[in-house]
């Protein structure tokens, strides 16, 4: 029995993953929100670990860096005046770094991060970020739309436990596995990691 194929490789519309020389490094709200907030992740620490190694990476070459910032409400999720609402230290914007502010899950909604990306003159994103099944696929679903190529880093993403009726919760690990293989179906490239990327070369 034949392999089953991605719908980018039956439609022919499938790309090797992106090389850092030319790619933008798209990093998505990576803030304290899922360290100590109510949407702390599970698999936080070792995907912040990769997304720092992709920042340190991306500088070291050069590489445009764009990082989205979710801003919540006023004492709730994200709150914009608290430290959840804040960026992670580790992944903090350098001074000349784009950032984004956004209200919905999709970046590009309601922003101008196709306008900024544009300016940059790179079709290829490497995106990484959380959560996996929200912000991340939304955000990289609607990339597509607008000509991107991105490239997604596994263990740079990561997302939390859900709800599955009134008794059943479908673990983190589970929603991000089916969420990356739905997204390499038709959206992106999936790469492990950090290491997989940079093996590739400039």
């Amino acid at each position: 029995m034949s392999r089953i194929q991605t719908m980018l490789q039956l439609s022919g519309r499938n790309y090797a993953p992106a090389r850092l020389a030319s790619a933008t490094l798209l990093v998505i709200d990576a803030q304290e929100e899922y360290r100590s907030g109510v949407l702390a992740l599970p698999g936080l620490e070792g995907a912040l670990q990769e997304i720092t190694a992709l920042l340190a990476a991306a500088r070291q070459a050069g590489t445009p860096v764009v990082h989205v910032h979710h801003l919540g409400i006023s004492g709730g999720l994200f709150d914009p005046q608290a430290l959840r609402g804040q960026i992670m230290p580790e992944a903090a914007p350098l001074p000349g770094e784009t950032v984004i502010a956004k209200r919905l899950p999709n970046s590009f909604s309601g922003t101008d991060l196709h306008e900024q990306l544009q300016q940059l003159g790179r079709v290829d994103l490497i995106v990484c970020g959380f959560m996996t099944h929200s912000s991340v696929s939304t955000t990289v679903r609607a990339a597509k739309d607008h000509g991107y190529r991105c490239t997604l880093v596994d263990r740079a993403c990561a997302t939390r436990d859900l709800p599955a009726g009134t008794d059943q919760v479908i673990s983190a690990l589970q929603v991000h596995q089916v969420e990356m293989t739905a997204l390499a179906d038709n959206f992106a490239v999936c790469v492990p990691d950090c290491r997989t990327l940079l093996a590739q070369g400039d």
